[in-house]
């Protein structure tokens, strides 16, 4: 339930940055500001879809 709810979250963050970004395309907004806001939610949402089934290693019988 909490994972979808952060993929819920990271879903919207990218469509918002996404209108944002079309805003700074129509001129309203500074580029230079709306395309790195972007590319950051793209960064972390596949972030977070890359790290979810990761091998962590084995434990150690010390």
């Amino acid at each position: 339930m909490a994972l979808k709810i952060k993929y819920g979250i990271l879903l919207l963050l990218i469509l918002i940055s996404f209108f944002i970004n079309i805003l700074g395309l129509m001129r309203l907004v500074p580029i230079y500001i709306t395309s790195p806001i972007l590319f950051l939610s793209l960064l972390l949402f596949f972030h977070s879809l890359g790290t979810r089934n990761r091998f962590k290693g084995f434990k150690s019988m010390k």
